[in-house]
């Protein structure tokens, strides 16, 4: 049986996670959420990755849920099947590498939420996007989560109950997007915009990738406190140091990665 979830590495500390149940839309399975939080988690720990980038195999990004195993369990079963979905919804905000997800065909149900959930996304000019399970008598509350982060309450609240697959160019005015491309471009322009990433100090990244997410919730002033203490910190690295340094005297840094 092929893998749910293939994992490369290439150039410029780049690795991609492909959703691989291509005849199937990519649709979320058990055994394709666990594969997907296990490859987000060993690639994380991998000290020769910087960027993470995912995407799907076939026609679309992800269609949602599998709904193939949906009928006959407990209220405790559907607990415990739900929160494996979304696992790696999760977890990417845990990561200590920015993950961007690479958007094509369809992102829908829990596929919008995984790249509401990605910290960037580049999005198909033809792709389209929407919580969408309203339509078959469920819903999207987990993937509204992520979408709500990035979009504000009423526009959340519009997705979650219309169930609409909106346009790459209302995802990008809602802020669920971060860049449209030409669909035969979308791969490349997406390695190109994570290699631009990848060269960045990995320090200087994974230092603000974490102080965002931990103040995100915070009271205003507390905030800022976090925020301030992570870059008293970030200023104590060796790349803080090598940064300013390349800066005055004119060259390219050698990042330390300390």
């Amino acid at each position: 049986m092929a893998d749910s979830v293939i994992v490369a590495t290439l150039d410029n500390h780049i690795a991609e996670i492909s959703l691989n149940r291509p005849d199937s839309l990519n649709t979320f399975t058990l055994d394709l959420a666990s594969e997907l939080n296990r490859a987000l988690l060993e690639l994380d720990a991998d000290s020769a990755v910087r960027v993470i980038i995912v995407k799907g195999a076939g026609k679309a990004f992800c269609a949602g849920i599998d709904v193939g195993d949906f009928f006959d369990k407990s209220t405790m079963e559907y607990r415990e099947w739900i929160e494996c979905m979304e696992t790696p919804l999760v977890t990417i905000s845990r990561l200590k590498k920015p993950v961007i997800a690479q958007v094509h065909g369809v992102a829908a149900a829990n596929g919008a939420g995984l790249v509401a959930a990605a910290d960037l996304a580049v999005m198909a000019e033809n792709a389209k996007m929407g919580l969408t399970a309203i339509n078959v008598g469920l819903n999207c509350v987990g993937p509204v989560i992520p979408v709500s982060r990035s979009v504000g309450r009423k526009r959340a609240m519009e997705l979650l109950l219309y169930g609409e697959l909106i346009k790459a160019p209302m995802a990008l005015e809602m802020g669920l997007i971060n860049k449209i491309v030409a669909a035969d471009d979308l791969e490349a322009e997406t390695r190109h915009w994570a290699s631009i990433l990848a060269a960045k100090s990995p320090v200087a990244v994974q230092i603000a990738k974490s102080a965002f997410y931990a103040a995100a919730d915070l009271e205003y002033e507390k905030a800022f406190a976090h925020m301030n203490e992570a870059f008293a910190r970030l200023c104590s690295t060796a790349d803080a140091k090598e940064g300013v340094s390349a800066f005055l005297e004119k060259r390219k840094p050698q990042w330390q990665e300390k």
